[in-house]
């Protein structure tokens, strides 16, 4: 039987209830989607519904013994909400949707989130996608992000949006989008190798230096 936290719950402030947050991929969801988690929360008289920073929507106050059941209603994964992995990759709208976006940001969130999603590492990590300059998925807090130039991708690595922030160090630009990919892709096996229990990406760039961190993985 799975514990309460493989489970995808959080104890909330009351000590009693949980939250969970299902897997929505890039934030982009159904109205089918969208009335099934309404529909589940009033039938488990759930506290609210909160719209998450990595675009997940939460659901608030369910009881213990409601929370294999709600799962079972959803039909929805539970994902990596917690954890040390790979947790959420945030993506703006991008070529897709918005007049400003230069690459197409949600097919490649969406990648990513199929690629990497849950992958174990070191410590957590989250993801960010911006289709232009203008870095809606908030790229410079991002422990590995990527925003679009006309000519192509910029690979960014080491944000860390806490109490000791540090922005993001550019590694590489004006990638295509396998070029970006197998960037992304030595990155997390470079950090899978050398970082420390617990240490955030940025830390470890602070720990062995940037141009460490670039010799090792651009070509």
């Amino acid at each position: 039987m799975l514990k309460l936290g493989e489970k995808g719950t959080i104890l909330q402030r009351d000590k009693e209830t949980y939250a969970i947050a299902p897997h929505i991929p890039c934030g982009v969801t159904t109205p089918e989607q969208l009335r099934t988690i309404a529909d589940v929360a009033e039938k488990y008289q759930c506290q609210a519904l909160k719209l998450t920073s990595a675009a997940r929507i939460a659901i608030v106050g369910i009881r213990e013994e409601d929370v294999d059941a709600v799962w079972a209603d959803l039909n929805m994964s539970p994902g990596h909400a917690v954890g040390l992995c790979v947790r959420s990759i945030k993506a703006c709208p991008g070529t897709q949707y918005c007049r400003l976006g230069l690459q197409d940001s949600l097919a490649m969130g969406i990648k990513l989130d199929e690629k990497f999603h849950g992958y174990e590492l070191p410590g957590k990590m989250k993801m960010g996608v911006s289709g232009c300059t203008n870095m809606c998925a908030e790229n410079c807090i991002k422990d590995i992000s990527l925003f679009g130039k006309k000519k192509g991708w910029t690979v960014m690595a080491g944000g860390i949006g806490t109490r000791k922030a540090r922005l993001a160090d550019v590694v590489a630009e004006d990638l295509d989008a396998p070029e970006a990919l197998h960037m992304i892709e030595r990155i997390i096996d470079f950090y899978a190798e050398n970082g420390q229990k617990n240490e955030r990406v940025g830390r470890m760039i602070e720990r062995i230096g940037l141009e460490t961190l670039c010799r090792a993985v651009v070509a």
